[in-house]
């Protein structure tokens, strides 16, 4: 199906995901299965303005394709059955992958697997956050500094069955203030590779371009500086950064 189809032809409901805290539904367009987000059905927040959060996830989409490693699945803006929304297609995970996880404390995998923290259940019982040590992922990692992601929970990372992570859900990012919540930490203050390095050169160099034109149509001006900023920050320390604010540093729930 073409880009012009998949924002003209017929966007059909087919359920409703009740676990989402804003309105979100599984539809079609054609045999395209796809993710559908009306902007009516946002849940107002204290930190973010109102009715952004589906031009958050599509610019999301745009600096994930600005980095070049396919983060975000193809995400677009559209009208549909209830008024103008996020819509994006549907990833089907392989189930018997996980890249994130959280096990016993005394069942941490001895290799290929990064710490995060402990805890403990609602048993009382010590709890371990873990989640893959792969090239994939720290390149979501990259992408989730950033667009300043301050709610990547573990669920938000899918394992696709070719070996590729991708990530969902990014209504809650831009934001011009230090906000990064994320599980993905067991990399903190490790040197970035040179690939991941010429990732934020190519959105750095693409904010002065269509990126910076395109992204203008969905964030605020401070918005667009602040990611220009990190940019720069991120290109000069060279390194993983570590919590910023005054704000946990991990998604609750984490999944």
């Amino acid at each position: 199906m073409s880009a012009t189809d998949l924002v003209t032809a017929e966007l059909t409901l087919t359920g409703r995901i009740t676990t989402a805290s804003n309105a979100t539904f599984l539809g079609s367009i054609g045999d395209v299965a796809v993710v559908y987000k009306p902007m009516a059905g946002e849940s107002p927040l204290s930190d973010f303005p109102d009715g952004t959060l589906a031009h958050r996830e599509v610019a999301a989409y745009l600096v994930s394709e600005a980095l070049g490693w396919g983060v975000v699945p193809h995400t677009w803006l559209r009208d549909g059955p209830l008024g103008e929304g996020m819509v994006q297609r549907w990833q089907d995970q392989d189930e018997d992958q996980t890249a994130v996880d959280l096990v016993a404390a005394d069942d941490v995998p001895e290799a290929g697997w990064m710490h995060v923290l402990e805890g403990r259940d609602a048993d009382g019982r010590i709890v371990t956050l873990i989640h893959e040590d792969s090239a994939a992922l720290r390149r979501m990692a990259v992408f989730d500094v950033l667009v300043n992601n301050a709610d990547r929970k573990g669920d938000h990372v899918l394992a696709m069955a070719d070996g590729h992570r991708r990530g969902v859900d990014h209504g809650l990012t831009f934001h011009h203030e230090p906000k990064l919540r994320t599980v993905l930490w067991g990399w903190l203050g490790d040197a970035l590779t040179d690939e991941e390095l010429a990732g934020v050169d190519r959105v750095a160099d693409g904010l002065q371009n269509d990126l910076g034109r395109d992204l203008a149509d969905l964030l605020s001006a401070e918005e667009i500086a602040a990611l220009a900023a990190r940019c720069a920050e991120l290109r000069e320390a060279g390194r993983f950064p570590a919590p910023a604010g005054g704000m946990s540093p991990v998604p609750w729930p984490l999944f």
